[in-house]
This record gives C-alpha cells, sequence and structure tokens, in this order.
C-alpha cells in the first residue's frame, strides 16, 4: 500500500471522492468529443459562454489570488506569509492549468486557436493578450516554484516579483476581455477589471484559510501559535477584502438600475428579481459575503476554525459570482422580436455534460494539489 493510505482510512476516501469525480469530468470531455459541443452543450448563438467559461473565470481567478496572497510573505517580506508560499504558488499552477483545461473544453479547436495565435496574433484581441498574458504567468509561476523548492530566495523574489506583475496584467486584462464588450452594457466599461483584481484577493485569501487548517487538521497535530497568529491576521484582511467588495457590488448594481440604462437594467434586474435571483441572493450576497464577514469581524468567531468556514463560504459564492457575471450579461436578446424569450429574458440552463465537466476539474485540482501535499517538501522548515 502506498505511504499516502497507510493508517489514514479518510485518506482513502478522500481520494476516492476526487478520483470519482475525476472519472465523471472525464465521461463528460468523452462525450463532447463523440458527439459534439452542440449535440451536449446548452450554450446557443445567443448564450455562447455556459458555465465552462465562469469554471473558467473562477480557477484563473483563484490561481491570481493565491499568486498574490503568497507575494506578501516572499516578495513584500511580511514574514506571517512566508511558510504559505509553496503551498499557495503549487496550488496557483494547478488551478491555472485546470482553468486552461476548462476553456479548452468550450473551445471548438483549442489547438488550432493556439497555433494561430502564434503565426497570426491580433494585438488589438484582448483575448489573444489573455492567452499570452496567463501563457507568461505560468511560465514566471513555475519559475519561482522552482526556486522555493531549492530554497533559492533571490531567485524566488525576482520571479515572485516578475509573476506579481504579470498576476495584475493578465487579471485585469481578462477583466478587459468583458469590459470592453461595447455590445454587452452589463459587462462593458472599466469597472470588471478592478473588480477582478479585488475578487482575487478575496479568493485567495479564502483558499489559503483552508488550505492552512486543513493541513494541520489531516495531519493530527495541534496548530502551532505562529499558525493561528497567521489564521488571525489572515481572517482580518478578509474581512477588509469583503467588505470593500460588498461596497463594489453595491455600487455595480446602482448605476445599473438609476435612469434604467438600456439593456444593462434589464440584465441587473435578472440578477435581483430574475432568474439569477436566488444565486444572487442566496449565494453571493448572504453565503459569500455577508455570512463571512460577519463571521471575521467578530473576535469570538475569528478563529481558526471560524476563517476557515469563511473562507470556504466566500469560495462557494465566488463560484456563483462568476457564473452569474457571465451569464446575466447575455440574458438580454441582441436581437429584436426574438422568439425565445421569457418574461423579455433569453435563458440558459447548464447541461449534465458541462456541469460533468465542472465537476472533474475542481476535483483534479483538489486531486493533484492533495499529491503534491503528501509527495513535496512543502513546509518551510525543510529548507533548512
Amino acid at each position: 500500500m502506498h505511504p499516502i493510505f497507510q493508517h489514514r482510512p479518510s485518506r482513502k476516501l478522500w481520494f476516492g471522492l476526487l478520483s470519482a469525480g475525476v472519472v465523471i469530468g472525464i465521461i463528460g470531455a468523452l462525450n463532447v468529443l463523440i458527439n459534439g459541443h452542440a449535440h451536449v452543450y446548452n450554450v446557443t448563438r445567443e448564450i455562447p459562454w455556459g458555465i465552462l467559461i465562469a469554471t473558467y473565470v473562477f480557477l484563473v481567478v483563484s490561481s491570481t489570488g493565491l499568486c498574490l496572497v503568497s507575494s506578501l510573505g516572499h516578495v513584500f517580506g511580511i514574514e506571517k506569509f512566508e511558510f504559505i508560499g509553496k503551498r499557495a504558488i503549487i496550488l496557483a499552477i494547478i488551478t491555472l492549468l485546470c482553468g486552461f483545461g476548462t476553456i479548452g473544453m468550450e473551445i471548438n479547436h483549442p489547438i488550432r486557436l493556439g497555433i494561430y495565435a502564434i503565426i497570426s496574433p491580433n494585438f488589438s484581441s484582448a483575448i489573444w493578450w489573455m492567452g499570452t498574458l496567463y501563457g507568461l504567468y505560468l511560465v514566471l509561476l513555475s519559475g519561482e516554484l522552482y526556486f522555493l523548492m531549492k530554497g533559492m530566495h533571490k531567485g524566488a523574489f525576482a520571479l515572485g516579483m516578475a509573476g506579481f506583475i504579470a498576476a495584475i496584467s493578465a487579471h485585469s486584462n481578462l477583466g478587459a476581455v468583458f469590459g470592453l464588450l461595447e455590445a454587452r452594457p452589463f459587462w462593458y466599461g472599466s469597472f470588471l477589471p478592478i473588480y477582478f483584481i479585488l475578487s482575487a484577493l478575496v479568493s485567495g485569501g479564502a483558499i489559503v484559510s483552508m488550505i492552512v487548517y486543513f493541513n494541520h487538521k489531516e495531519s493530527g497535530t495541534p496548530m502551532p501559535q505562529k499558525y493561528e497568529d497567521f489564521m488571525g491576521t489572515l481572517g482580518k484582511l478578509q474581512a477588509l477584502f469583503l467588505t470593500i467588495l460588498i461596497f463594489f457590488v453595491i455600487w455595480k448594481i446602482i448605476p445599473a438600475v438609476y435612469g434604467h440604462p438600456p439593456e444593462k437594467f434589464e440584465a441587473t434586474m435578472a440578477t435581483l428579481t430574475g432568474p439569477l435571483a436566488f444565486n444572487f441572493w442566496f449565494f453571493e450576497v448572504l453565503l459569500g459575503m455577508l455570512i463571512p464577514v460577519v463571521i471575521l469581524l467578530n473576535p469570538r468567531t475569528r478563529t481558526p476554525g471560524g476563517v476557515m468556514w469563511a473562507g470556504l463560504l466566500s469560495t462557494f459564492g465566488i463560484f456563483f459570482m462568476r457564473f452569474d457575471l457571465v451569464v446575466a450579461g447575455q440574458l438580454v436578446s441582441m436581437r429584436e422580436g426574438a422568439a425565445d424569450l421569457t418574461n423579455g429574458l433569453l435563458s440558459y440552463v447548464p447541461s449534465i455534460t458541462e456541469l460533468a465537466i465542472v465537476i472533474g476539474a475542481i476535483s483534479l485540482c483538489l486531486f493533484l494539489y492533495t499529491l503534491a501535499e503528501h509527495l513535496l517538501p512543502l513546509d518551510v522548515e525543510e529548507d533548512h
């Protein structure tokens, strides 16, 4: 029996669940390859971006957030954050790669896209810059991880700083992929690039809190005092990020409903009172922001366990933020007199195949990170 599974039945169960999730994803991917996108996806010409695009955004946002949080330690010299560096960077790489895989399943010919992106680049395309910047970001993350694993701190600092800049650039450009679409008023404008960076910080902090908590919970050893102090500091930062995010969401809504701007108003109302209202009020607002803020602002509940629960709820809510953002921007038809409308809006419900691929992508992220946690020397003490 592999040492990973020895004396730990819970590990067997965890790996078994993740393996099942990966198998579900593989079945979904094979269904796409055999039957084609048009037959197994519920996206249409009117709503071409569905849950796979939302999952891609969620995963790369998580990757960026992990990079930004890890940079607080070995780039900006905040000692409390140094121990999380390797874990955050390796998970940033994994989530980025799984994000690439998810969007690859959305694209009919991803290999052809990659070839033409190199031999016939369109420098005025935000999507071309997205692929280029995230490719550079992946290279820098890989180099940074190498230097961290070797204990070469100067190299890790240099590539960490470069990776920090690349992360900000790539992620703000991802916001521009949506924000530059003048034909989609719900997305159009300068708000999304900034909003994406802020939400990346929330995602990164939330995931780091779960990494630290479950790492010590699984080991069966008490959490050292310095890690408890770290969780307290991280909880305060998360409370700050979430509070700012709440105000961002409020001021995103106000201009969209004041004066009833065409199409933007209808798309916003779809999230407030329409088909996405439950997602917005329950998952985004209640689970994703309000409950975590209450937990984190109260010193009695800002324990390591409380910070972890706040992070878990935030991560869950942020996934629905991505889904609602992507879908809401397309619910208002661009064709006058469209017949397939419900209460004046288009509709989209993910297919079973799309959901299977999402489950597979997230399961693969967790599976690969769990393997890395058990097979690689990720503790700072092992550098010395």
